[in-house]
Order: C-alpha cells, then sequence, then structure tokens
C-alpha cells in the first residue's frame, strides 16, 4: 500500500507539472497567436476572457464528475482532452475562431484542474498529513518548462504551430502513461486521520456544509484576486511609479513568483506543526504587509521586499482553502473543490480588471490597498480553518515523509 500511495503522490505531481506546462505552452506563444490573427491587445483581452469562461465552466463539469467515475478516469481524459486542445488557438485565423479556441482550451484545462486538486485531496487523506502545497508548487514548474521548450523550439526553427502541437502530443502520452498510478476511489469518508480533516465552524450551525463550501470559496476569490493583480500590475508598478527601466521592472513579477513557489514547496511542513488556519491567518498577514509596503515604497529596492512578502504570505493560502473543501466531504470532493476553484478562478481574473478601474480614480501603488484590505479580511476570517488537527500536540503533527 505504501509504495501504491507514493506512486499516487508521484503521479499527482505529474498531472500538476502537465497542467502548468500546457497553460504556460499557451501563455508563451501568445504574442504569435495575436500576431496572426491580427488583433490588437485590447480585442486579445476581451478574447481571453474566454478562455477564463471557459475554465470556470469546465471546473463546474469536472468537479461531480471525479466523485462519480474517479480521478482514475476523469484526471487522465482532462489531460488528454487539455493536450489535443492546445494546438487549437495556434490554428486560429480569425478573431471568431480563436474565441472558440480559448474556449474550448479553457474547458479542458479547467476539467484538469479541478480533477487533478480532487485526487490530490484523495491523496493528502491517505497520507494523514499535508501534502496539498507541494502539488501547487510544481504547477509553476510546469510554466518553466513551457518556457524553456517554446525557446529551445524556437531556435530549433519550430513554428509556434508545431511547437504547441509538439507539447500538447507530449502531453496526451504523460497523461496516459500516469494513469495506472492514480488512486481508483476516493479514500474511505469515515476515517478522520487526516490533518486537513474539518468540523464544524464556530458559530455554525449543523447542516450548513454546503455555506461553509461557499465561505471558503469567497476567501479564494479574495486570495487570488490578490495574485492576479501581482500577476499583470507588479511590473507595471516599479515601471510606471518608482520609474525603473523595463528590464528591472520585469524583476518584480519574478521576485513575487519566486517566493510564491518557495512558500508552496515549505508550507505543508509548516501546515503540520501549525495547522492549515495558522498558515491561512499569519499568511495572509503578512501579505498585507507586503503589499501594504509596495503601496508605500518611495524606493525600488523596498517595493521588491514588498512583492517578495506579498507572494510568500500568499503562497500558502490557496492550497490549504483546496484542501479544506475537499476535506469537508471526501465523497464529494470534486464538487466542493469546484465550487472553491471556480469562484476562485473568477478573482484571478477580477484581479487585474479590478485594479484597472481603480487607477482611473486613484495611482496605481494606492489602488493596491485594496489588497492589503482583502488580505486583513481573509486573516480575520482564517478561523473558518480551525481542525480537531490544530488541538495536537506539534510533535505529532510533524510527521516523517513516507
Amino acid at each position: 500500500m505504501e509504495r501504491s500511495l507514493r506512486a499516487a503522490r508521484v503521479a499527482t505531481y505529474v498531472y500538476f507539472v502537465l497542467c502548468g506546462t500546457l497553460m504556460g505552452a499557451w501563455v508563451v506563444h501568445i504574442p504569435a497567436v495575436e500576431e496572426r490573427v491580427g488583433v490588437s491587445h485590447a480585442a486579445l483581452g476581451g478574447l481571453l476572457v474566454l478562455l477564463g469562461l471557459g475554465a470556470f465552466a469546465g471546473m463546474q463539469v469536472a468537479g461531480p464528475l471525479a466523485d462519480r467515475f474517479g480521478a482514475r478516469v476523469v484526471v487522465p481524459a482532462s489531460g488528454v482532452l487539455c493536450g489535443a486542445s492546445l494546438i487549437l488557438p495556434g490554428l486560429a485565423r480569425d478573431p471568431w475562431t480563436l474565441a472558440g479556441a480559448l474556449f474550448v482550451f479553457g474547458f479542458c484545462n479547467g476539467c484538469l484542474d479541478v480533477s487533478m486538486n480532487a485526487h490530490a485531496v484523495h491523496v493528502e487523506k491517505a497520507y494523514g498529513r499535508p501534502v496539498m502545497s507541494g502539488f501547487h508548487a510544481t504547477f509553476s514548474v510546469g510554466g518553466v518548462v513551457a518556457a524553456l521548450v517554446a525557446a529551445g523550439a524556437a531556435s530549433a526553427g519550430l513554428t509556434p504551430v508545431a511547437s504547441m502541437a509538439a507539447m500538447g502530443a507530449v502531453g496526451i502520452v504523460v497523461a496516459l502513461v500516469s494513469i495506472r498510478a492514480l488512486l481508483p476511489s476516493a479514500p474511505n469518508a469515515e476515517s478522520s486521520d487526516s490533518p486537513a480533516e474539518t468540523e464544524a465552524v464556530p458559530g455554525t450551525a449543523p447542516g450548513s456544509a454546503r455555506g461553509r463550501i461557499w465561505l471558503l470559496a469567497v476567501l479564494a476569490l479574495m486570495v487570488m484576486l490578490c495574485e492576479g493583480a501581482a500577476n499583470d500590475w507588479s511590473a507595471l508598478h516599479l515601471k510606471d511609479v518608482l520609474g525603473a527601466p523595463a528590464g528591472t521592472a520585469a524583476f518584480a513579477y519574478g521576485t513575487f513568483a519566486a517566493a510564491m513557489t518557495i512558500g508552496r514547496l515549505l508550507a505543508d511542513r509548516l501546515v503540520a506543526r501549525f495547522g492549515s488556519m495558522a498558515i491561512l491567518r499569519h499568511g495572509a498577514a503578512m501579505a498585507a504587509v507586503g503589499i501594504t509596503l509596495v503601496a508605500l515604497a518611495p524606493w525600488m529596492w523596498a517595493a521588491f521586499i514588498g512583492w517578495a512578502l506579498f507572494g510568500l504570505g500568499l503562497s500558502g493560502t490557496v492550497p490549504q482553502l483546496f484542501s479544506a473543501a475537499g476535506h469537508a466531504d471526501p465523497a464529494a470532493a470534486g464538487a466542493n473543490v469546484s465550487r472553491v476553484a471556480g469562484l476562485g478562478y473568477v478573482g484571478m481574473l477580477a484581479g487585474p480588471a479590478v485594479i484597472g478601474w481603480l487607477t482611473h480614480l486613484v495611482p496605481l501603488n494606492h489602488a493596491f490597498v485594496l489588497l492589503t484590505l482583502l488580505c486583513v479580511t481573509t486573516a480575520a476570517a482564517a478561523g473558518i480553518l480551525r481542525t480537531g488537527s490544530d488541538r495536537m500536540p506539534r510533535t505529532e503533527m510533524a510527521t516523517a515523509d513516507r
């Protein structure tokens, strides 16, 4: 059993890397697709909304399917579809075909995203200790893989369509090869040895589990809105507010992303020692301090420190919310994760737009105060993750890797 569980964990890492790689393969080819189709930046921004809508729809479909048919069916099927649909944006020749291609690719990516997270919840429950943040860290690794592969393909003279087709084909093979290692079904729902297992929230009436899931979803929306805002506005902040050269400004996002990855690699051990509630509360508080420093920073180096703190603080928040949603009812892990991930994804898409709208009213750095307020609210609401394991002795929680 130990060997099969370890294999399931490795397979889950593989699917997270695959999901990040396929999405990254689209992102790095955006300029080439934009030029091929002949659309403006503004038009492309509108078309990208369709990718988000497709992802949201895919999440709502795949979650219940994963609960009904099991991850061993839905995860690889989603991986195959996502790999196959990657080439569609590259083949688009006008805005209408690109719109359809982005919706389809977004739908398939959303299916893979939710189903692999549902399987990650089952793996975490079987392990009996936190492992979710490590999975999310490997998603970021996929983006790096996509950038390196795309650069190598361009150097070899491959067209963007050929590059996307090759990465999609490899993705299909990887999705199929990894099937056997997946867990056949959810662990016994009666088991209670998981450190992420949840109990009734203080002050919440019995039978309000669905309301609790939606509260988790709202928190996911807030923290992922913060993440989306950092993705699109960090470099512009250094360039437009602090006057940094374009090359230097790009390191703002790099600093944020690197801190996010490092934080997620460390978060599982911190959750095992201090509990998921503490990670959400202190992480959100750290993020609030970081983005406030960014908003007030008169120097570039202070801004870099602020973006690093913001990324480090946010890094462990989303995995804890997904994990809590999945463990609330293991038999409905997919459906619950789809609700939290779906609303969180809305926040990710809305973040850049909300900050952009606020810049019509106040300077960019002042608009970041909204992110401070969202992080403070999240920290104050972290009690929703209070679990029985949070009261266990730390020595019992800090178990060694199997």
